[in-house]
Protein backbone atom coordinates (compact mmCIF):
# COMPACT_ATOMS: atom_id res chain seq x y z
CA UNK A 1 0.00 0.00 0.00
CA UNK A 2 1.27 3.34 -0.87
CA UNK A 3 1.85 6.06 1.34
CA UNK A 4 0.07 9.09 0.84
CA UNK A 5 1.97 11.68 -1.11
CA UNK A 6 3.74 14.60 1.66
CA UNK A 7 6.17 17.67 0.96
CA UNK A 8 9.67 17.62 1.99
CA UNK A 9 12.13 19.90 1.62
CA UNK A 10 15.74 19.13 1.23
CA UNK A 11 18.83 20.70 1.42
CA UNK A 12 21.83 20.81 -0.27
CA UNK A 13 25.37 22.11 -0.17
CA UNK A 14 28.69 21.06 -1.78
CA UNK A 15 32.29 22.58 -1.57
CA UNK A 16 34.76 19.92 -3.45
CA UNK A 17 34.84 19.23 -7.24
CA UNK A 18 32.60 21.41 -8.98
CA UNK A 19 30.15 22.23 -6.18
CA UNK A 20 28.08 23.85 -8.61
CA UNK A 21 27.31 21.59 -11.33
CA UNK A 22 27.27 18.81 -7.99
CA UNK A 23 23.92 21.14 -7.04
CA UNK A 24 22.56 21.19 -10.55
CA UNK A 25 22.57 17.28 -10.94
CA UNK A 26 21.80 16.55 -7.52
CA UNK A 27 18.46 18.77 -8.23
CA UNK A 28 17.99 16.49 -11.64
CA UNK A 29 18.46 13.06 -9.33
CA UNK A 30 16.08 14.35 -6.57
CA UNK A 31 13.41 14.67 -9.14
CA UNK A 32 14.26 10.95 -10.37
CA UNK A 33 13.70 10.02 -6.93
CA UNK A 34 11.23 6.74 -6.72
CA UNK A 35 7.59 7.91 -6.06
CA UNK A 36 8.82 11.42 -5.78
CA UNK A 37 8.26 14.76 -7.96
CA UNK A 38 10.58 17.92 -7.83
CA UNK A 39 8.21 20.49 -7.54
CA UNK A 40 10.38 23.75 -6.69
CA UNK A 41 13.96 24.12 -6.87
CA UNK A 42 16.01 27.63 -5.43
CA UNK A 43 18.47 29.75 -6.96
CA UNK A 44 21.88 28.78 -5.94
CA UNK A 45 23.78 30.16 -3.28
CA UNK A 46 27.72 30.85 -1.76
CA UNK A 47 28.29 30.95 1.52
CA UNK A 48 31.45 29.97 3.46
CA UNK A 49 31.47 26.97 5.32
CA UNK A 50 30.20 27.03 8.32
CA UNK A 51 31.93 25.51 11.80
CA UNK A 52 34.05 23.81 9.21
CA UNK A 53 36.78 23.97 6.58
CA UNK A 54 37.62 24.40 3.14
CA UNK A 55 36.07 26.36 -0.10
CA UNK A 56 33.16 28.11 -0.14
CA UNK A 57 29.75 26.20 -0.98
CA UNK A 58 26.98 26.17 -3.15
CA UNK A 59 23.62 25.86 -1.63
CA UNK A 60 19.93 25.24 -2.67
CA UNK A 61 17.20 23.82 -1.36
CA UNK A 62 14.13 22.06 -3.15
CA UNK A 63 10.73 20.96 -2.30
CA UNK A 64 9.31 17.39 -3.20
CA UNK A 65 5.91 16.12 -3.46
CA UNK A 66 7.09 11.90 -2.38
CA UNK A 67 5.02 8.89 -1.11
CA UNK A 68 8.48 7.89 0.24
CA UNK A 69 8.15 8.11 4.33
CA UNK A 70 10.75 10.19 5.93
CA UNK A 71 12.84 7.18 7.03
CA UNK A 72 13.16 6.17 3.26
CA UNK A 73 13.88 9.63 1.61
CA UNK A 74 16.50 10.15 4.39
CA UNK A 75 17.59 6.41 3.00
CA UNK A 76 17.59 7.89 -0.47
CA UNK A 77 19.63 10.69 0.23
CA UNK A 78 21.89 9.31 1.65
CA UNK A 79 22.67 7.02 -1.12
CA UNK A 80 22.64 9.69 -3.22
CA UNK A 81 25.20 11.36 -1.44
CA UNK A 82 27.48 8.09 -1.87
CA UNK A 83 26.89 8.19 -5.79
CA UNK A 84 28.10 11.58 -5.53
CA UNK A 85 31.29 10.47 -3.97
CA UNK A 86 30.72 12.12 -0.41
CA UNK A 87 33.18 10.77 2.31
CA UNK A 88 32.66 11.37 5.98
CA UNK A 89 35.97 11.32 7.16
CA UNK A 90 35.22 13.92 10.18
CA UNK A 91 32.40 16.12 10.87
CA UNK A 92 31.60 18.93 9.29
CA UNK A 93 34.39 17.74 6.45
CA UNK A 94 34.14 19.38 3.07
CA UNK A 95 31.68 17.59 0.62
CA UNK A 96 30.76 16.59 -2.91
CA UNK A 97 27.41 16.80 -1.81
CA UNK A 98 25.68 17.33 1.37
CA UNK A 99 21.46 16.40 1.34
CA UNK A 100 19.99 17.43 4.87
CA UNK A 101 16.06 16.28 5.03
CA UNK A 102 15.04 19.78 6.71
CA UNK A 103 11.22 19.61 6.65
CA UNK A 104 8.61 16.77 6.41
CA UNK A 105 5.23 18.19 6.15
CA UNK A 106 4.49 19.42 9.41
CA UNK A 107 5.99 16.52 11.03
CA UNK A 108 8.66 16.51 14.02
CA UNK A 109 10.54 13.27 14.49
CA UNK A 110 13.27 12.96 16.77
CA UNK A 111 14.96 9.41 16.52
CA UNK A 112 18.70 8.74 16.55
CA UNK A 113 19.14 8.69 13.20
CA UNK A 114 16.70 11.18 11.57
CA UNK A 115 15.50 14.53 12.95
CA UNK A 116 12.89 16.61 11.58
CA UNK A 117 12.79 20.14 11.14
CA UNK A 118 16.71 19.87 11.03
CA UNK A 119 18.13 20.41 14.26
CA UNK A 120 20.56 23.43 12.76
CA UNK A 121 18.49 25.13 9.81
CA UNK A 122 17.03 27.82 11.52
CA UNK A 123 20.69 28.99 12.35
CA UNK A 124 21.74 29.10 8.87
CA UNK A 125 21.38 31.41 6.32
CA UNK A 126 22.16 29.35 3.66
CA UNK A 127 19.49 27.36 4.45
CA UNK A 128 16.98 29.61 5.54
CA UNK A 129 17.29 32.03 2.70
CA UNK A 130 17.10 29.66 0.05
CA UNK A 131 13.99 27.66 1.63
CA UNK A 132 11.66 30.98 1.94
CA UNK A 133 12.60 31.59 -1.98
CA UNK A 134 10.70 29.00 -2.65
CA UNK A 135 8.17 28.86 0.21
CA UNK A 136 7.46 32.44 1.49
CA UNK A 137 4.99 31.74 3.88
CA UNK A 138 6.42 28.57 5.42
CA UNK A 139 6.09 27.59 8.73
CA UNK A 140 8.95 25.46 10.98
CA UNK A 141 7.49 23.27 13.78
CA UNK A 142 8.26 24.87 16.75
CA UNK A 143 9.38 28.25 15.38
CA UNK A 144 6.47 29.27 13.36
CA UNK A 145 6.79 31.47 10.51
CA UNK A 146 10.14 31.37 8.81
CA UNK A 147 10.56 34.81 8.08
CA UNK A 148 10.54 35.53 11.69
CA UNK A 149 13.95 34.24 12.09
CA UNK A 150 16.16 35.79 9.10
CA UNK A 151 17.47 38.99 11.44
CA UNK A 152 19.15 36.89 13.49
CA UNK A 153 20.55 35.35 10.84
CA UNK A 154 21.55 38.59 9.00
CA UNK A 155 25.45 38.59 10.17
CA UNK A 156 26.48 35.67 7.56
CA UNK A 157 27.09 36.66 3.78
CA UNK A 158 25.39 34.16 1.41
CA UNK A 159 25.06 35.36 -1.98
CA UNK A 160 22.85 34.29 -5.03
CA UNK A 161 24.67 33.14 -7.63
CA UNK A 162 23.64 34.75 -11.16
Amino acid sequence: MKQAEGIAYIGLGANLGDPQDSINAAIVALGALPSTRLTQASSLYTSAPMDADGDDYVNAVVELHTQLSPTELLSELQNLEQQFGRIRSYQNAPRTLDLDLLLYEQLTINTATLQVPHPRMTQRAFVMVPLLEISPEINIPDFGSAHTLLPALCDQVIQKIA
